[in-house]
């Protein structure tokens, strides 16, 4: 069984191996701690997704085992808000969790949207 703990990148993931560089993506931003790339299916005219390097199923896992990450996290998602121009009209920061919640890949992550309106309740 792959080890979800955090330690270690899981080898069935597909964020760890795009984290890693063995799978195509465009990149759009990276540093020691986290990868930001566009997401293949964009739900808006900006959607970008922000992953830590380190596995992290989900935000509880993160939050329990390195609750600064998380914070470090939404630092670049603002970074690339401003870069991408959202800062003005306003942009939605999406993190979901566990199947109910939608979470399609077991890899935390959160999405950056923006460009258009967004509408509320989101789904």
């Amino acid at each position: 069984m792959a080890d979800t703990s955090g330690s270690q990148k899981t080898e069935d993931c597909i964020f760890c191996k795009i984290a890693a560089g063995e799978l195509p993506a465009e990149i759009v931003y990276k540093d020691d701690e986290t990868v930001a790339f566009a997401d293949i299916n964009p739900a808006a005219p900006v959607h970008l997704l922000v992953i830590p390097r380190k596995h992290y199923t989900n935000v509880v896992e993160a939050a329990a085992d390195d609750p600064a990450l998380v914070g470090r996290m939404l630092t670049v998602l603002t970074r690339l808000a401003g870069e991408k121009g959202l800062l003005e009209d306003g942009f939605r920061i999406v993190c979901n969790t566990g199947t109910r919640g939608g979470q399609s890949v077991p890899h935390l992550h959160f999405h950056l949207l923006g460009g258009r309106s967004m509408a509320w309740p989101p789904g």
